[in-house]
């Protein structure tokens, strides 16, 4: 998303500072760059966390800060912070990507999204259940979503390691499992984990988002009306009981997905504008002194922005601020976890024994099994050019849980800093083994020659049935 089409980059002279910046930009504009960084911080996090100064991680994130405006005061913890306000923003993403799933992607028709939904509604319920079946009577029992999500950044990244081993439709499957399974997560967030709520705050959310959905009918697109009505939302939301978080999705299912003009109309103007551009502002001499070029400039500007839609544009520029600072802070502030003691008591706890089986176990036999009986319905077809094999180590990369499962832990078990920290070595094992095992798994996997859909033992007919 960030790179885009090299072969639409223009060509520009090389200066020194692009050769300092160039391999950096190359790790940016990587797939599996975002997926390297949080394991980066995630390691960081865990030596801080258990090294002689790790006093001074609880101390950092724990400290408190704060504003203070007249008589309104807001003031939280560093890790709360990160928590409830970056990882707002993480979440209107998050939205956004559904939101555009829902109008043109993988989730628009039925025929498209059986199989990826059938797929993550098996990936949430059977982790969700053997959680339950190993904590069942106990006062764990709240951590039942924690092996329930899947985080997309680093399932993702694994696959970008295999580079050309696994089709894009595994990719395209992949994400769409993850966008409905981010919908499953906020729901549950907005249902299950919410405190005791305030109807004031409540009603004040809710007349926040009724303006925000009138601004959407009258087709405002300045984004800085949506900032300021979405920081209200997010105060609303964090005094209300329901998580923070949740205004985040809430803003991004208002934000516009129109366009002002059409393609036709742009490729028309564009080429008008081209044109104006070569008689007004042609030759090599600089635009500062040809104001008619620049006023085509800013023109063919304007026309770029309109015929774009504030979604896609907000989407496009967030993303790489989510990928490359809001997660990594967030594993920074999160996965720092105690490994001294008694670590194979806590790896064999009830609580941690539920979360590994449930994404290693559950997820694994509940994407494949939920999007096997969706094929075999006739509901969907296998991801175009990919075997089962390959949609099988898919699932065990859906068992990556980390970012999603470590932000479920810290609602459900928030009032228990040990059962936290007993979650935390759960997901980090139970993550770990699905990467490993699914990087392995498609790694072993014979790619599909292009054109030839019965390559493989375990290939299989759009029924769900194998051809040998």
């Amino acid at each position: 998303m960030a790179g885009g089409d090299a072969s639409l980059r223009p060509d520009r002279a090389e200066r020194p500072i692009d050769w300092l910046l160039l391999p950096f930009q190359s790790f940016f504009r990587a797939e599996a760059a975002s997926g390297i960084l949080l394991l980066i911080c995630t390691a960081a996090a865990l030596f801080w966390a258990n090294s002689p100064w790790r006093a001074s991680y609880h101390d950092f994130w724990h400290a408190y800060a704060g504003l203070t405006i007249g008589s309104f005061t807001l003031k939280l913890s560093v890790q709360h912070w990160v928590n409830d306000a970056l990882m707002a923003a993480f979440f209107f993403v998050v939205g956004l990507e559904i939101k555009r799933e829902i109008i043109a992607g993988e989730l628009a028709s039925f025929r498209k999204a059986a199989v990826p939904i059938a797929a993550a509604i098996g990936g949430m319920a059977l982790p969700a259940l053997v959680y339950v079946f190993i904590n069942w009577g106990q006062d764990t029992i709240n951590g039942w979503a924690i092996p329930a999500a899947t985080d997309i950044a680093f399932a993702l990244g694994v696959l970008a390691l295999l580079g050309k081993r696994v089709p894009t439709s595994l990719k395209v499957f992949l994400t769409a499992v993850a966008i409905v399974d981010d919908i499953g997560a906020v729901l549950i967030i907005a249902l299950f984990y919410s405190g005791d709520l305030s109807m004031t705050a409540l009603a004040a959310a809710g007349g926040i988002t009724a303006v925000l959905v009138l601004a959407n009918l009258l087709h405002v697109r300045w984004p800085l009306a949506y900032a300021v009505l979405g920081i209200a939302l997010w105060l609303a939301f964090l005094y209300s009981g329901v998580h923070a978080t949740i205004a985040g999705v809430v803003l991004a299912l208002t934000i516009p997905a129109r366009v002002r003009i059409d393609g036709g109309d742009f490729v028309a103007f564009a080429q008008k504008a081209l044109d104006a551009f070569r008689v007004r502002a042609g030759g090599k001499e600089s635009l500062l002194t040809k104001p008619g070029g620049q006023a085509v400039v800013h023109a063919l500007e304007e026309a770029c922005e309109h015929v774009q839609t504030p979604l896609v544009r907000l989407e496009h520029a967030l993303h790489p601020w989510v990928a490359f600072v809001i997660m990594p802070v967030f594993a920074l502030a999160n996965a720092g976890v105690s490994l001294g003691g008694d670590l194979a008591a806590a790896l064999f706890s009830a609580p941690s024994l539920g979360i590994m089986l449930g994404l290693i176990v559950g997820k694994q036999v509940g994407v494949t099994l939920l999007a096997w009986l969706a094929i075999r319905g006739r509901i969907g077809t296998l991801p175009e050019g990919s075997t089962w094999r390959q949609v099988y180590g898919a699932s065990w990369l859906a068992g990556i849980g980390f970012t999603m499962s470590l932000f479920i832990a810290g609602l459900a078990f928030k009032d228990s800093p040990e059962l936290l920290e007993t979650a935390k070595i759960g997901i980090l094992a139970g993550s770990l083994i699905s990467g490993v095992a699914g990087y392995v798994i498609l790694r072993m996997t014979p790619a599909m020659v292009p054109g030839n859909q019965t390559h493989g033992a375990d290939s299989a007919n759009s029924d769900g049935s194998s051809t040998v």
